[in-house]
């Protein structure tokens, strides 16, 4: 099976763990990740004005490559993924919006939000099946603790990203036992770690990754994975430094025996 491969931005800069990564594990598991052609950065925000229609043509386009060839869309990036996947959910279901930017598109066919958006743990989950990742699986992570961390962009809102619960998630809970891990659940894995305030207002983002931390290591997790890049950034930065946190994408590698290949390349 291939996908049409959206990697992003920071995937190709400050998280090329987390894109090459996903790259070795698809090979192993059985897909393949074909990347776009000249795709432009989403925005990694999704704009909120209803009359903003500029910011949203790069995620059209790329939702557009991928109609034409007949694929679904996976990421691996947070983000990208709560970007593409709403902007997506406009040219569906709002007229405005979507007339306007097929105008500026002028494509031969319109755009009308037919490509389907996959979220790389989705594909894992409901193509792949966590049952044959566990058959792959040469290196379990036995007697570790994990903690998922999750963040705002994966779940919520969830009448559009259909992603999760959003209260009470349970994908990277369900890859962890999948890996060999024993997952950890604790109250604050679906919590903002603060987002793009940490530029702008660092104590407060500092403040809640401290309480994500505290509570993943008051629940014992050994280690912390997530999706997303920014999230990332901003635990890594918080003064609760003892709890490891890697991209999910790493675990899964290291589990699949593929890790050593992606850290020589």
């Amino acid at each position: 099976m291939t996908y049409s491969y959206f990697p992003g931005c920071t995937l190709k800069n400050n998280a090329k763990d987390l894109d090459h990564y996903a790259r070795e594990c698809a090979k192993v598991l059985g897909f393949e990740l074909e990347e776009i052609e000249n795709w432009q950065c989403c925005g990694a925000v999704y704009p909120q004005a209803s009359d903003e229609i500029a910011t949203k043509l790069s995620s059209v386009r790329a939702l557009a490559d991928a109609k034409e060839k007949g694929q679904d869309l996976i990421t691996v990036c947070s983000a990208c993924h709560h970007v593409l996947k709403r902007v997506n959910d406009d040219m569906k279901n709002v007229e405005d919006i979507r007339t306007r930017a097929n105008n500026y598109m002028k494509l031969d066919t319109p755009y009308e939000g037919e490509t389907e958006v996959l979220h790389f743990l989705e594909v894992l989950r409901d193509r792949v099946g966590f049952d044959k990742v566990k058959e792959k699986v040469v290196n379990p992570f036995k007697g570790k603790k994990i903690g998922a961390y999750y963040g705002c962009l994966l779940l919520r809102p969830g009448k559009i990203l259909q992603f999760d619960d959003p209260e009470n998630p349970k994908i990277m809970e369900d890859l962890i036992r999948a890996l060999g891990g024993e997952p950890v659940i604790y109250p604050y894995r679906n919590e903002c770690c603060g987002g793009y305030i940490s530029l702008k207002e660092k104590e407060m983002s500092q403040n809640m990754c401290d309480k994500i931390l505290e509570s993943a290591e008051g629940f014992g997790a050994d280690m912390l994975i997530t999706a997303c890049p920014l999230c990332m950034y901003n635990l890594k930065k918080s003064t609760v430094n003892g709890t490891p946190i890697y991209y999910f994408t790493e675990l899964l590698a290291e589990a699949l025996g593929v890790k050593e290949e992606v850290t020589e390349a």
